[in-house]
């Protein structure tokens, strides 16, 4: 019932997820039109590969002018800022002006496009009501995704009665469901970055929304398995790129609000669905678990599908350049993403073999790699736990036993809430301070103060579960567990993000692949571990490695500095 697409994860890739949340404005940071203004940056910026490439190749940038056609050409006699542009070249097609610099790489001569300051097709400078408007389309997206990700774990026991299958087997959905989002994103993302956002978007969501039919209507348990990797394969797509959406839209300092909303609600939507799934299951069955979901899914998508903008700048400069060279007949016109595109191999490599070499090698993505798997690893352990504690030892029929998830919610509320007015608020203004600099270490401020409530409610939990002490009490404990994870997630990739730049969506990656491996073994034994340690004990181990783990963030405040400079691919500030 509990699943973050993977946040987190991934996010979290935070892009593709395996687009980095942090990372910087990938079309106007590589010319010459905005050098010196990259230049008076006051927060260390990233540029995207291809514009790290472009730099390298480009041989005396020497021509700046700009282009225009139609009827915005017109316009252009009231601007006076466009006198500040360079020559202008008139063509006699519609084109709204645009910056041209003359470059010279391997021998051959391109004009490259750039968007011009202010340009209204530049997502950056979109109105902020259409950046939140389509902020909002993604956070639904991802609501509607866990929900019915984790609604399925509430009709396991007649779905497999009415199957004649094992439980085991039922589990089994959530464990292939989970591996899927855990290994799937490593080859996706560069597929991902071949064409724009909202053909992944559209497409994915549509053929997720279509699963739901399969596992409505199926025969047998392999057909409800097959169903589910297919809802995981296309729903992990909504994780992989919705950190990479933000980036095109948002600068670094707007960046964190958005991020913070979307992990609230990644894991929001994960923890709430045993609220109704559970009454859903025992009035009319199992099938319509499945059923509703699909088809609250549908008026979202037909939202997606018509309303859902193009947010890749490049995709707009590469359409201006295809347009000119048709009008032209100059194939000289290029963007910068024309000239730069990494082959399939290249990005399998980054997304690959990059993600899982960091995760076996660089601290920092371990160590909250590790942090973060534990969280998810404890969230889906608590899908059977909490039946455990409700039904089986206090009686409580299927929909009332989904109740206490309400504390789920409330925690995690609570967590953004908290991080809305205590770490945002703190990070900006180290931000903005000019006699100090805002590190990484800046971000684990509320992680360190706040995360350590997951094991407090872990212990608590533990012993409030004999079933002859008041329900409240367990209840109660649920929400500082969510609390304490929300800060987790939050930390886990805003930290890696500021620490590895661009190398962040690889580091996310791999960190996202232990997140949902270990998210899809808890319940396979879940049921086990706590019959046979003992609830009590069961719980009190959980709250132990907890407690361990929330010591990370202290360590790599002091000593995190250290590590990045070790690093062949952190950011040394």
């Amino acid at each position: 019932m509990l699943h973050v697409h993977s946040f987190l994860l991934s996010i979290f890739h935070l892009r593709a997820f395996q687009d980095q949340p942090i990372m910087s404005r990938p079309v106007s940071s590589s010319s010459a039109w905005s050098k010196e203004k990259d230049q008076n940056q006051d927060t260390p910026r990233t540029a995207s590969p291809d514009v790290s490439a472009l730099k390298q190749e480009i041989q005396n940038p020497q021509t700046k002018g700009c282009i225009a056609g139609g009827s915005h050409l017109e316009k252009l006699k009231d601007d006076e800022s466009a006198q500040d542009n360079g020559k202008l070249t008139e063509v006699d097609i519609d084109m709204p002006l645009t910056l041209t610099e003359v470059i010279q790489k391997n021998g051959n001569e391109y004009i490259v496009l750039h968007f011009r300051e202010n340009d209204p097709e530049d997502p950056f400078h979109w109105n902020v009501w259409l950046r939140r408007f389509i902020s909002t389309l993604l956070n639904l997206m991802t609501l509607f995704i866990g929900l019915a990700t984790t609604a399925y774990s509430s009709g396991i026991n007649n779905m497999v009665a009415d199957l004649n299958t094992s439980t085991e087997l039922g589990e089994m959905g959530l464990f292939c469901f989970n591996m899927t989002c855990a290994v799937a994103p490593l080859f996706l993302a560069p597929f991902c970055e071949l064409v724009g956002r909202k053909v992944i978007y559209v497409g994915a969501y549509a053929c997720f929304t279509l699963c739901f039919i399969g596992l409505a209507l199926g025969k047998n348990i392999a057909t409800i398995l097959v169903m589910r990797t297919l809802l995981g394969l296309f729903g992990c797509v909504g994780t992989i790129l919705v950190g990479g959406t933000f980036s095109d839209m948002y600068d670094i300092r707007e960046r964190a609000r958005p991020m913070a909303l979307f992990s609230y609600v990644a894991i929001l939507g994960t923890v709430a669905a045993p609220i109704y799934a559970g009454f859903i299951d025992e009035t009319i069955g199992w099938r319509w678990i499945e059923g509703v979901q699909g088809l609250s899914n549908i008026p979202l998508l037909i939202l997606v599908a018509v309303f859902f903008r193009e947010t890749r700048g490049g995709v707009t400069l590469h359409k201006r350049a295809k347009a000119l060279r048709e009008a032209t007949n100059d194939q000289r016109y290029q963007s910068p993403g024309d000239l730069e595109t990494s082959s399939v191999k290249d990005m399998l490599n980054t997304s690959c073999v990059k993600a899982i070499h960091m995760l076996a090698t660089e601290p920092v993505v371990f160590a909250f790699g590790l942090w973060i798997g534990f969280c998810w690893f404890v969230v889906f352990l608590f899908l059977s736990v909490i039946p455990i504690t409700f039904s089986t030892k206090r009686g409580w029929n299927e929909g009332v036993a989904g109740l206490p998830y309400i504390s789920l919610c409330i925690g995690v509320t609570l967590g953004y809430i908290v991080h809305t007015y205590y770490q945002m608020p703190k990070y900006l203004s180290l931000s903005a301070d000019p006699e100090r600099k805002a590190l990484p270490e800046s971000r684990l401020y509320g992680a360190m103060l706040f995360a350590p409530f997951l094991p407090i409610g872990l212990f608590i939990y533990s012993f409030t579960q004999y079933g002859y002490l008041p329900w409240i009490a367990p209840t109660i404990a649920l929400a500082p567990i969510s609390f304490g994870i929300y800060f987790v997630f939050e930390s886990t990739y805003s930290y890696t993000s500021d620490c590895y730049g661009e190398s962040s969506s690889s580091a996310i990656a791999g960190q996202g692949l232990m997140r949902n491996t270990l998210g899809a073994v808890g319940p396979l034994f879940a049921t086990q571990f706590f019959t046979n340690v003992g609830s009590q004990y069961a719980g009190l181990i959980l709250s132990i490695a907890a407690t361990v783990l929330s010591l990370i963030p202290f360590v790599f405040f002091k000593y995190g500095h250290v590590l990045r400079k070790r690093s062949k691919l952190a950011i040394v500030f």
